[in-house]
């Protein structure tokens, strides 16, 4: 999940409160969905939220939510914009993998030591969540006093270009360096060129933005030197280029409010396709940006009142709406239903269910009572459950730490950090279920191993004493065209010893243990998986079925962890133990 750096004093500031101390502010924001996670050496709080209110990943962001929260705003704001004076010409040369931009103009921001590390922050946030890692939408922020744009035509003052470069066309400075490189330079010399070459390498022509001194911003992967922000810049520049004209409008919009919130004036820009370049089918080939519409949807009085479980009148979820930064009317025809107004920044309501979100916390999830569902039914335990608990118990008997781990992960940690090739027929080797809008690079897929997220609970603590016996019982999953759903789904029981003297015996010893306590026949006939030693790493037999591996990870895999002692580890099917 995300987890954002905020300056508390920042946030006192912003939202006007300069008497709440940070224990009130974790506590209110607490209850907005906000997680306090710890604090930064420079004192920051450091709070984790789920990824679906991007608006808060900036400190501007998460004061206008308290502000909502305190009473102090209502209802939907949008920023003022003044007239364009500036113009972002598309050239029918711009590659079709990439053929999208807006922006916008900033004037009047103030932008001290704080507040830049705010909006670099926010820049980097929306990269690796909306932006897909770049991927999707990038943003280029840059001074605009040190952008010279030529008159484009009558009536357009100053004009900069989105087109096409040879990679060994143009040169500029990129930020972080001295010398002028080409794009295909950049790529191979630079190191943020290296981290997103994979984005542009395989173009015929790279993406660039020229003004009338030439080149000045490579996207996505870097800007050029000359039109870095600094703490002296008044005026400001940002354009976004992607794949998506919703996304890359959405991420602006955001970007938008966060600099309003610093005070800071939004001038609106022309963004002219020429003929030929690929122009967004729903908007045109002429769009004037940033594009700050609202948005509507509507949800029923019954709907708010069942989910919720309160009975409310028409005018408290009204309330509700405005003190959740929307703005609402109603209707008394069969059912009130209501026309929900909701602002360009909150990318998040996508459903009624959205906005009946709003409306409980707005009402506080606290102050909902408890109550019993209308239909009386019987539970009780599914035999795989108690399977699982018999097994777990088991495993906790024999000296391991139980863990509960994400059932996501990324492609780095599933295969590349274990040296497994995805399709691979050895254990964790199957073809990924993949996530087709992942919000985060760090979780692209469903695991089809559970071995990694020990690994990698290892890695992160290295800090605590040894031996360190660790546990999971979980879901991993991996593609099978055999099954109606495409998707092979299984749970997995793995273990992992990490001790100075760990070895293959003490991991099959306790896989033998588990075995006897389910009357279970193993056996371990010599195998090969890249994760292990060769020589110390064996099949998983039970029962006659070949159900998983045992042995003494590899070194290069330790190495890879930052592990320093040795770790032997296991895993089967647990279906195994029926």
């Amino acid at each position: 999940m995300p987890v954002v750096d905020v300056d508390p004093d920042e946030l006192r500031q912003l939202t006007g409160h300069t008497d709440k101390d940070d224990k009130t502010f974790k506590q209110d924001l607490f209850g907005l969905g906000l997680e306090f996670e710890g604090e930064t050496d420079d004192g920051d709080l450091q709070f984790e939220f789920a990824p679906d209110r991007l608006d808060r990943l900036s400190v501007e962001g998460v004061a206008r939510s308290l502000r909502y929260h305190y009473g102090d705003d209502r209802g939907v704001y949008v920023p003022d914009t003044n007239d364009p004076e500036w113009t972002i010409e598309v050239d029918e040369s711009v590659p079709d993998e990439r053929p999208y931009v807006t922006g916008a103009v900033i004037r009047g921001v103030d932008l001290d030591e704080a507040a830049l590390e705010s909006l670099i922050q926010l820049q980097e946030k929306l990269h690796a969540t909306m932006g897909r890692g770049r991927a999707k939408g990038a943003i280029g922020i840059h001074d605009l006093a040190m952008v010279k744009g030529a008159p484009l035509k009558e009536g357009a003052e100053r004009s900069i270009t989105y087109r096409g470069v040879e990679p060994e066309g143009d040169t500029f400075v990129p930020l972080d360096a001295n010398d002028e490189l080409s794009p295909a330079a950049v790529l191979t010399d630079h190191g943020t060129g290296r981290e997103y070459a994979d984005l542009v390498e395989a173009y015929d022509r790279y993406p660039a933005i020229y003004d009338e001194l030439g080149l000045f911003s490579f996207p996505p992967v870097i800007n050029g030197r000359r039109t870095e922000v600094t703490t002296g810049s008044r005026e400001l520049l940002v354009e976004l280029t992607g794949t998506d004209q919703w996304t890359i409008d959405r991420m602006c919009a955001i970007v938008c409010y966060a600099l309003s919130a610093r005070g800071a004036t939004i001038e609106s820009v022309e963004v002219e396709y020429a003929d030929g370049a690929s122009a967004p089918e729903q908007y045109g080939s002429e769009l004037v940006r940033p594009n700050l519409d609202i948005d509507e949807k509507s949800v029923t009085h019954d709907r708010i009142e069942t989910l919720l479980g309160v009975e409310f009148e028409p005018e408290e979820v009204v309330d509700c709406f405005e003190r959740s930064g929307l703005d609402a009317t109603y209707t008394l025809d069969e059912e009130v239903t209501y026309e929900v107004e909701i602002p360009p920044y909150r990318v998040d309501v996508l459903h009624p269910l959205d906005l009946v979100d709003d409306v409980g916390r707005a009402y506080g999830f606290d102050n909902l009572a408890p109550r019993y569902p209308d239909i009386g039914t019987v539970g009780g335990r599914h035999e795989r459950t108690r399977l699982e608990d018999a097994v777990r118990t088991s495993l906790v008997g024999l000296g391991f730490e139980d863990l509960l781990n994400f059932h996501m992960t990324s492609g780095v940690a599933n295969y590349d950090r274990m040296n497994v090739e995805p399709g691979t027929d050895v254990l964790g080797g199957g073809e990924p279920v993949s996530i087709t809008e992942p919000y985060s690079e760090e979780y692209t897929q469903l695991r089809t191993w559970a071995l990694p997220s020990l690994l990698m609970l290892l890695e992160g603590n290295t800090h605590n004493t040894y031996p360190q016996d660790v546990s999971e019982i979980g879901f991993v999953a991996e593609r099978d065209e055999t099954e109606n759903t495409n998707v092979a789904e299984s749970r997995h029981v793995a273990g992992a010893v990490a001790r100075r003297d760990a070895s293959y015996e003490a991991a099959k010893g306790r896989l033998q243990s588990v075995c006897d306590d389910f009357r279970a026949d193993l056996s371990t006939p010599p195998t090969d998986h890249p994760s292990f030693i060769d020589g110390r790493v064996a099949e998983v037999v039970i029962d006659g079925d070949s159900v998983g591996v045992v042995g003494e990870v590899h070194p290069a895999v330790l190495v890879e962890h930052d592990l320093e002692v040795p770790v032997a580890a296991f895993e089967f099917d647990l279906d195994a133990l029926r």
